[in-house]
């Protein structure tokens, strides 16, 4: 059955009710081969691969995100899209510097795996040296009073095995406001056990953010095993951290997104937007995050490009996603205009994991129609819709403005080991897998590129902290344990 029929069935309209005859939908291509077609291809498991190797880590504002723009201008232009060019983005640059110390001092002296989190300032050469107050949530830190006062504050919450997006949204503000929070106790420094399932000693760095109208402290990550050392330490009594952190804000460098487009064959005005981030974190080689998305999203013009759907459906790689959405709110300054034509945006930025299903920030309606696109996914595990707040983090910008956006669920179970560590290579990428989401994602682009029906537009108010943060798929945010008695 050709995808037009089927999507007017799936629907349980009639084609005279849509005011559309069936040649008129009717195309050469279904949406649920691409799924097998992008696993035989191997063409996004290929693509982020060379990216992570050729490239590797390329933190925004540094000369590797300027190779990274080139060589994703000359990916695209190898794919043949339409209209590929580069648009101008300004970053706030900040880099990790020398060094990132954290030592134990005490009878457990010895330096502790860190990692500064991006926007932290650094400290002096000599660091700062104090005593340690460990909290499992803000509420606990407050609780703490004066007692926090001239110290460091230990955020010490684990995420359980196997890692979810869910988790990761619940546990996640620790890091994002944490030293905002510390700052409002009178710490003078914050460290944060890692925001990741990882066993390998191996911190993960990711974006903090600061009030302007508070004094901004340094603040770092600590591996797993070593917010563990730090616990026992401190139920034995007093514990002191020496911070040495050697990163900053370093001004502003001009970089760009990269886009391209394959035009709509009947209604090239409206625009399907689909995307992922070309930046990375400065350690690992950005594999997982964003590389794999990356490919997903080169892969699916790729496919679309022998038979255009009815819209035009545009690849964007935002620069900067990670710690300022840069990219992000660029595009949607410079497409303001435009923005009323974008009828749905997607971005592929959940790892390489399995995919099953999809969210949607929207109404009934909304969810409506994209469960009936999404039905023909089930065979592939895919078939299931759900509502969302967020479907990404580079869509925020966009879809304050009304644009409707649609995520694509993965299993995450796995990405948490290594996301925003060293040991975000490569060779953590399943080609299957990523073979499998990279079909799905692009049969759904297609399919919202193709029906005769639009989502409708978004207008809800957005909470205001989700500039800077990813958002978590929907899920019940757990109250944080108590901390162990001592």
């Amino acid at each position: 059955m050709r995808w037009g029929s089927a999507l007017v069935l799936a629907m349980g309209l009639s084609t005279s009710a849509l005011g559309l005859s069936l040649p008129a939908l009717a195309q050469p291509l279904d949406a649920v081969p691409l799924v097998e077609q992008a696993i035989a291809s191997g063409g996004a498991y290929e693509r982020a691969v060379r990216l992570a190797d050729q490239v590797g880590a390329r933190l925004a504002g540094s000369p590797a995100a300027a190779r990274a723009v080139t060589w994703a201008e000359r990916e695209m232009k190898a794919l043949g899209l339409s209209n590929v060019h580069t648009e101008p983005v300004t970053v706030e640059a900040w880099s990790r510097g020398e060094f990132d110390r954290v030592e134990l001092e005490g009878p457990y002296a010895r330096p502790l795996r860190a990692l500064a989190l991006g926007r932290s300032p650094g400290t002096p050469k000599e660091g700062i040296s104090a005593e340690v107050v460990e909290v499992r949530s803000f509420d606990e830190l407050r609780r703490l009073g004066e007692r926090a006062r001239g110290k460091i504050v230990f955020y010490n919450r684990a995420m359980k095995r196997p890692g979810s997006f869910e988790q990761y949204g619940s546990i996640g503000d620790l890091r994002f406001e944490g030293a905002v929070h510390a700052a409002r106790a009178g710490a003078v420094g914050a460290v944060v056990r890692s925001i990741g399932t990882g066993a390998h000693r191996l911190p993960h760095t990711g974006a903090t953010s600061y009030d302007e109208q508070l004094v901004k402290l340094p603040f770092a990550a600590l591996a797993a095993e070593d917010a563990e050392l730090l616990h026992r330490a401190l139920l034995r009594g007093p514990a002191r951290l020496t911070l040495k952190l050697g990163c900053g804000m370093r001004g502003k460098v001009e970089s760009a997104n990269v886009v391209g487009e394959i035009r709509g064959r009947e209604l090239p005005d409206q625009i399907v937007l689909v995307g992922a981030h070309l930046d990375s974190w400065d350690v690992g080689d950005g594999a997982l995050d964003d590389g794999v998305g990356v490919g997903i999203v080169l892969e699916t013009l790729r496919l679309l490009k022998a038979h255009p759907p009815r819209r035009t459906v545009r690849v964007v790689l935002f620069m900067n996603e990670e710690y300022g959405l840069s990219g992000a709110k660029a595009y949607a300054q410079a497409h303001a205009a435009e923005l009323v034509h974008h009828v749905a945006a997607m971005e592929a930025d959940a790892g390489g994991g399995l995919p099953l299903g999809f969210v949607v920030r929207g109404d009934e309606a909304s969810l409506g129609l994209v469960r009936r696109l999404a039905q023909p996914l089930a065979s592939h595990g895919a078939g299931t819709v759900s509502a969302a707040d967020e479907t990404g983090a580079d869509l925020i910008p966009m879809a304050a403005a009304g644009v409707p956006a649609v995520g694509m669920r993965q299993d995450g179970s796995d990405y948490f080991e290594w996301h925003h560590t060293d040991g975000d290579t490569a060779d953590k990428i399943d080609p299957v897998q990523l073979g499998k989401a990279s079909g799905v994602f692009a049969a759904m682009a297609f399919s919202l590129a193709e029906s005769p029906e639009v989502l409708p537009r978004d207008v809800r108010p957005r909470d205001p902290r989700l500039h800077l943060v990813k958002p978590a798929t929907p899920g019940r945010v757990e109250p944080a344990p108590a901390a162990p008695r001592r």
